[in-house]
Parts: C-alpha cells; structure tokens; sequence
C-alpha cells in the first residue's frame, strides 16, 4: 500500500488510467491475516477498477506420509473469517454422515507454532480425492466478497482502488497541513510571550520600578502595556516572571529560544505555502511506517482453479461392467472379487430376474475344476 501511495505522490502528471494500473501493479492483491490462497486475478483486478468483486480462497492443505504406508491431509491456513473448531466439526460431521469416504480422524494440533489441522486418511484411499471434496463441501474453500463502500463528503460511495489511494492520500496531506498550521499558532504564541520577556529585560529597572509602585496587579498590567507597548497577554506573562529568569545566563537563553522558535516558524510557514514540502512529509512518514511496520505478506495468490467436476471428487479404481441380454447393467469394484479356495460359496455377481434362479460368478481352484470335468465325463 505505501509504495502504491509513493507512486501516486511521484507521478501527479499521469493519465487516470495509467495511474490505476500503476496503483495496481504495486497492490498485487488483498492480504489477508489469516494468509490462505487466493485463487485467479480476475475478481481483484475487477474489484480495483469497480469496486465490487470477489476473490476465491482456499486453505493451504498438503499431504503428508504417516507410518504404515498412511496419508494425513495437514491444513495450516484457512480462508479468512472461518471459524477453525467449527471447520473442524464440520469435517466430522461429512465423516460420520459418509458424505466424505475414507477419513479416519480428524483433530486439531495447533500451537503457538501455527495452526495445524490434521485429518487422517484410511489406508489405500485417495488423499487428494479426499481434499478435493473437503474443498467442495467445508469451508475450506470460500468466495469473498469484496466491496469498497466509503463515506466521501457525508455521502456512500463505492470507489475503485485509485479513488480509494487518492482519498487516503487526501486525507494524510489534511493531516500534515492541520498539525503544521497547530504547530505554526502554537510557536507563534511561545514567540509572542519571549517578546515581552526581551521587552521587559531591555527595560529591566524600568519595568522592576513600575511593578514596585503599583498598588495592584492589574494596575502594573496597564502599566506595562501603556508604558512598553505590551500586549496583555505579555504584560501577564511579565509579571509572572521568576526572579531568576533576570541573571544574565538566564537572559541569553531567552533570546536564543527566541532566534530558534523565528526560525521554526519561517519553515512552517514555508510548509503550508509549499505543497512539494508538505507531500515530502508525508511520503517521509509513510516510509517511516513501512520501515516500522511492513511485514512480508501472508496470502499467496495462485492461477486460478477451475470447479471441481465429479470426476474430481471420485478416486479412479479399476471396475467390472457386467450387462445382460435384457438389458440390465451393473459396476462393480475388481477389489470386491477375489480367488475363491476349496469349498468356497463365492460372491452374487447379479440377481436374475424375480422368479428366476439366482447365480453367483465363482473362481474355481484350478484343481478343483479338473477334478470336476474329469467326473462329469465318467
């Protein structure tokens, strides 16, 4: 943001448009505290110049290879504004409903190392079809909003990332001009009271004598402003003054003080009629921040995903199709089959039709069957 900010107060004669794309460039995208990915530029770059938009967030999640030949799925960032224990009981709820196959547990590792959520995969299935229907159906992927709604002369409005930049801008050179001109009254008023201590010193025995007859203090006010051209605030200030202040040490560093604060006020007056002056001071405090403040940014930006398909969410396996003359279909997983041993029931292939005898597809022992042929033929 403050380069983007430095860029604006260094190129005042660009074109609008080349000033957002340069606003743009400098601003890569919205950072989030909680990082995250966003996925795609498309919904920032239409939110900077609308002022409306969207951006897709995911968790940052990787697979990782436990014992046994085991696969954990380690999420250590989730999208901004979602709640970690209600993500959490979210994914157990998918996996007790079976809504998600093939997790085995789920908790919660986090400490003040990080956030670390943990969800154990069964043995043999597939992590990343896993992952990819955590993202469809959990929080870990979210769409957020974004919309620049500001109030700008006590009105709503909705800016783009320029108009936004330029009002900030705006606002910190109102800043500087307000404190300088506070600055400026206040060392104008500490020179006006010096004035009439160097009055009052140039005209020591005069001033001690009229302070010494007069009955009351307010009559050595309107003495002194009479005699010495004091206003009253001076004439006040004067009377106030310590006995000690007299020494000529003491004298000296008035008059200094005096040099000094004319000086400071020649320079504030110079700022306010100057606004290169007042723009180099708030680029100097906007580099003061960044110095001070500036972090590496949290959220990644990625190319953008396309939707996951059902294709995504369901692990490949090798099947058997099984179609008969009538028309009927069935799909069923190799893995349910298997050799079948001596005296073996084996598995139900497919029902036949109601009232019609039932058949199971067996695999025979090699030496069962020749014993069998061999039989039949006897």
């Amino acid at each position: 943001m403050v380069e983007a900010l430095l860029f604006l107060i260094e190129s005042p004669d660009l074109t609008p448009d080349e000033r957002l794309e340069g606003v743009m460039e400098r601003i890569p995208g919205p950072d989030f505290p909680t990082a995250g990915l966003i996925c795609g530029r498309a919904g920032i770059r239409q939110a900077y110049r609308t002022g409306r938009g969207g951006v897709v967030m995911r968790a940052r999640a990787e697979i990782e290879t436990r014992r046994g030949d085991k696969e954990s799925i380690v999420i250590s960032e989730i999208p901004y504004q979602v709640n970690k224990a209600r993500l959490i009981e979210r994914i157990a709820e998918l996996a007790r409903d079976k809504k998600i196959e093939g997790v085995a547990d789920v908790r919660d590792e986090s400490d003040r190392q990080g956030m670390r959520i943990v969800v154990d995969v069964r043995k043999g299935e597939n992590s990343q079809v896993i992952l990819n229907n955590l993202y469809k159906h959990t929080p870990m992927q979210e769409t957020f909003g974004i919309i620049m709604l500001a109030i700008v002369d006590q009105r709503p409005r909705v800016l783009n990332l320029l108009e936004a930049s330029q009002l900030f801008l705006d606002f910190r050179r109102e800043v500087v001009r307000r404190r300088t001109a506070y600055e400026l009254r206040k060392a104008e008023a500490r020179a006006h009271i010096l004035e009439g201590y160097v009055i009052a010193l140039d005209h020591l025995d005069a001033v001690i004598t009229l302070i010494r007859e007069a009955k009351t203090p307010s009559e050595a006010r309107t003495g002194l402003i009479a005699r010495f051209g004091m206003t009253e605030i001076q004439a006040d200030e004067v009377l106030k003054l310590q006995l000690q202040r007299l020494t000529g040490l003491e004298r000296q560093k008035i008059v200094d003080e005096l040099k000094e604060i004319r000086i400071l006020i020649a320079d504030l007056r110079d700022i306010l009629a100057n606004p290169k002056r007042l723009d180099g001071i708030v680029a100097d405090e906007l580099k003061k921040i960044r110095d001070e403040h500036g972090d590496p940014r949290r959220t990644e930006i990625q190319d953008a995903v396309e939707d996951l398909s059902d294709e995504d969410l369901i692990a490949e396996e090798d099947v058997v199709i099984s179609i008969t003359h009538t028309g009927y279909i069935k799909r069923t997983s190799i893995s349910t089959y298997r050799s079948q041993k001596r005296g073996g029931r084996g598995r139900m292939g497919m029902r036949t039709k109601a009232g019609s005898r039932s058949t199971r597809s067996r695999r025979w022992a090699p030496r069962a069957a020749a014993r069998r042929s061999s039989t039949s033929c006897t």
